[in-house]
């Protein structure tokens, strides 16, 4: 008999290496498996999550030198708190590391040069949008297909979907390829092409750009949404301010999205005195005005982008929280959730493979209405004055135009159009979105 196994071992060994390889699930019965060997396999991370983590990790190194190196070392509020502390902390360090300089107050590195701590958020939410959004979808051609024939039943979310791709894309690649616009003397008051005004309201090197003939001026291709009251290219504003709302939106709502789902996961599963402090912050954060709250903000830290979409990102959470929180506590009772329990799961693998996919609807909702607000939020500290002043938003724009709305109504009105169309979009998108993805809305139809 042990001649006979020894034979037909050697005689198919590609079996053999299969059963080691898979723990001898194949021919064994249950209680013969070699789980461990499983569980030591599958517990290794994907090529995917190891390439995404040296991502995360290089982007955190970066993020945090340059934020020490600009707050800590530089010259600011937190800086000058430090007291006898400062006089022994010397930015000039910096450039002891190799590749790397120092670029007024900002680190230099290399290939992309200096990167503003803007920049550095808007990055990793791009690369964060792919990887849980864009791979997931790309991997799954089954489901992806029919998400979409579930989406593109609603006309008008396919529309708004193509119109906020065209924004970012324009945004994204217009911003980088051309200027800020400048204020120019003498070019203010140029309407747009095919509109005309009256002479008196363009100014002097205007009315030689212009089409000018008996006191009235016509716009030209050179200026195609004509000028501000300053001078300053409408169209290259628009353009500008179409990455501002993106990148201030996108960000704030991730930074939102994060804090939220946090609170929310961690206080329905431990439940007790840690969901009872938790959302009594909520409740103390939601009753505050959180518009004076900006306000209030940005008057006493600044009105920088990266300032703006931390005051947003950690101000926004405590109404997703809610929203959340309400689902996640229906799914904790569910019998994959006991059952993780009784395996003895770790909490966060329980809450990361079972809560969070299962709450993913409201997410989305939650996120869809958040990007808007937090973009016209943005518009409207612009427009009160209160926004970055060293980039160009769509609140700033139509502020410039608001005492000359008669005469030059155009300066509000395009940017306010784009503002007004990106935030509908984002609305019809969200609630697509939500109808394709969740399945009990599947009986609505």
């Amino acid at each position: 008999m042990s001649r006979e196994s020894s034979d037909q071992s050697a005689a198919d060994p590609a079996d053999s290496s299969t059963a080691a390889a898979d723990g001898g699930v194949a021919d064994a019965r249950f209680e013969d498996v070699d789980w461990d060997r499983i569980d030591s396999v599958n517990r290794g991370r994907s090529l995917k999550s190891r390439i995404w983590l040296t991502i995360v990790s290089i982007w955190a190194t970066a993020f945090g030198g340059t934020l020490f190196v600009r707050y800590v070392l530089g010259d600011s509020m937190v800086s000058e708190r430090l007291g006898p502390l400062q006089d022994t902390l010397d930015p000039t360090v910096v450039e002891a590391i190799p590749l790397l300089s120092l670029n007024d107050g900002w680190v230099s590195f290399p290939v992309v040069g200096v990167v503003e701590l803007h920049n550095w958020l808007w990055w990793i939410t791009l690369a964060g949008f792919v990887y849980y959004g864009a791979v997931p979808l790309y991997e799954n051609p089954r489901m992806t297909r029919y998400y979409w024939r579930r989406f593109r039943k609603n006309k008008a979310a396919v529309i708004s979907g193509l119109f906020l791709v065209v924004i970012f894309v324009i945004g994204f690649v217009g911003s980088r390829v051309t200027s800020q616009p400048e204020p120019e003397a003498g070019l203010d008051g140029i309407p747009p092409v095919g509109i005309s005004t009256e002479s008196y309201n363009v100014g002097p090197a205007g009315q030689k750009i212009a089409d000018c003939a008996g006191g009235v001026c016509t716009g030209t291709w050179e200026y195609p949404f004509g000028t501000t009251t300053s001078g300053e290219d409408i169209f290259l504003g628009v353009i500008h301010g179409m990455e501002i709302s993106m990148m201030i939106g996108l960000t704030a709502a991730a930074i939102s999205l994060i804090i939220a789902a946090g609170i929310a996961l961690v206080s329905v599963y431990h439940g007790g005195w840690v969901d009872e402090i938790a959302f009594r912050w909520v409740d103390i954060q939601l009753t505050f005005p959180a518009f004076f709250l900006y306000l209030l903000l940005v008057y006493s830290i600044g009105g920088s982008m990266f300032i703006l979409i931390l005051i947003f990102g950690f101000i926004e959470w405590g109404g997703g929280a809610r929203l959340m929180r309400s689902e996640a506590l229906q799914r904790r009772e569910e019998p994959y959730i006991t059952a993780s329990k009784a395996a003895g799961a770790n909490p966060f693998w329980t809450m990361r493979k079972h809560l969070l996919p299962n709450i993913s609807n409201t997410i989305i909702t939650y996120v869809s209405l958040s990007i808007p607000s937090i973009i016209l939020g943005e518009a409207a500290l612009s427009f009160l004055g209160l926004g970055d002043p060293t980039m160009v938003s769509w609140g700033q724009l139509i502020a410039d135009g608001r005492d000359n709305l008669a005469n030059l109504w155009w300066i509000s009105t395009i940017p306010g159009i784009f503002l007004f169309l990106t935030v509908l979009s984002f609305n019809f998108l969200g609630d697509a979105l939500r109808d394709a993805i969740d399945p009990r809305h599947e009986g609505a139809e």
